[in-house]
């Protein structure tokens, strides 16, 4: 599995990618591999806010329903529409044509404060 080195991670297994004062936000690789084939995305609502570690998406697949945080706090400015009729995005590119939201409002200590890739690899290889 080899992740993004420009990505931040949470130890829920959550991405974050900061584009100047917006952040993309999905789930790992490695999420969406123990979740199996993605049937349902519920969608965030562009405008809500969300604080950090807050619930701001489900995800479904045929295994089950799991609950997706906001790595970050932050607004939905937009959401990724294609998931509604595409869910297993997430499971064939879950780091660039699987993203979740976008969110502005954010902070970058915050942002700061997530695991590098490396971080993340060293977590991953813990649970094994």
């Amino acid at each position: 599995m080899s992740l993004p080195n420009n990505y931040k991670y949470t130890k829920d297994h959550e991405w974050v990618l900061l584009e100047g004062d917006t952040a993309t936000v999905g789930i790992t690789e490695f999420a969406q591999s123990e979740l199996g084939e993605l049937v349902f995305v519920d969608l965030p609502s562009v405008g809500k806010s969300f604080k950090q570690g807050e619930t701001f998406c489900v995800v479904e697949s045929t295994k089950a329903a799991s609950d997706v945080y906001a790595p970050i706090s932050g607004a939905i400015q937009s959401a990724n529409q294609s998931l509604a009729s595409q869910p297993t995005l997430i499971n064939s590119s879950p780091y660039t044509e699987g993203w979740i939201a976008k969110l502005t409002g954010i902070s970058a200590d915050e942002v700061n404060k997530l695991m590098s890739a490396l971080e993340y690899e060293e977590l991953l290889a813990s649970k094994k």
